[in-house]
């Protein structure tokens, strides 16, 4: 049945929520789906196949709650289980379903790095798990060979974002702390022009981060980004396109499903303040 399907948005927690707000923005006229799984968050220190597993998981969740396509809006996640489940898991277990597609954030951020860096020396804020799957390299390495990346793990902001510690003392000295070990990365003639933050949960520190980093650094933050490539997914896949639940007009919304591995009444409330407006979520069990 054509028109009758959503849009899954999966994210470890709520860092997810900074690429759903852009995409939501751009492409109000479609139904989405959250899933946010807080009780395992974060999954940057975890191992490659503890991610996959929490990931398929909750793939799995969103092709149940009828969602056609999926977007894994987590680095680490996207860096980890993207591929695994494009090539086995989509092909074995929903093989009969070949209309099924599973997209992440990795791709669409390094295709416009470019345009970011004169200097073409862009330094990158992720996860220890995004930094050691050394996939943003690799994607740099096709689409902007020219780029040198420095990358710095920044295992305490995510965290910190987690508990609503978006703002103090506190969390401008850990920022501080990351932006002195990126400079010590440059090397003698290096200018570190651009700080791409690869991790979802940091835009919510975007304030705080560009109270510390130089005016002459641009801060690149994904949500844009990954709301204009998935806009231009649609137009090139027509065929998924005609299939989303969608409404003629643009400036009505199509409405949105929330749902939380852990506790709803504190999704709720950050998820209120990453989103603007208030949120009502419900209760997903993963299997």
């Amino acid at each position: 049945m054509e028109g009758n399907s959503k849009i899954g948005i999966f994210d470890s927690g709520f860092g997810g929520l900074t690429i759903f707000r852009c995409i939501k923005s751009l492409l109000p006229e479609y139904e989405y789906v959250y899933l946010g799984d807080n009780a395992r968050t974060p999954y940057g220190q975890r191992s490659f196949d503890t991610v996959l597993r929490f990931t398929t998981q909750g793939v799995d969740f969103l092709f149940a709650e009828g969602c056609r396509l999926v977007i894994i809006a987590c680095n680490t996640a996207s860096a980890r289980a993207l591929r695994s489940i494009q090539q086995l898991h989509l092909t074995q277990k929903y093989k009969d379903a070949p209309f099924l597609r599973v997209l992440g954030v990795i791709r669409p951020t390094v295709e416009n790095i470019d345009s970011y860096s004169v200097s073409k020396v862009v330094a990158l804020w992720a996860t220890e798990g995004a930094v050691r799957s050394g996939s943003f390299p690799l994607e740099i390495s096709h689409f902007a060979p020219q780029i040198k990346l420095l990358q710095v793990a920044c295992p305490l902001l995510a965290p910190l974002v987690e508990a609503g510690e978006l703002e103090g003392p506190g969390t401008e000295h850990f920022v501080d702390k990351y932006w002195q070990l990126t400079r010590a990365r440059q090397m003698e003639g290096e200018v570190v022009d651009a700080l791409l933050l690869a991790c979802t949960h940091y835009p919510l520190l975007y304030s705080v981060i560009r109270r510390v980093v130089p005016k002459e650094v641009a801060v690149i933050t994904q949500g844009e980004l990954v709301a204009k490539s998935l806009q231009d997914y649609l137009w090139r896949h027509p065929e998924m396109k005609k299939h989303l639940r969608s409404n003629d007009d643009r400036d009505k919304d199509r409405g949105t499903t929330f749902y939380t591995t852990d506790r709803c009444d504190h999704f709720d409330h950050l998820a209120h303040i990453f989103m603007g407006v208030p949120v009502n979520s419900k209760l997903a069990v993963l299997l």
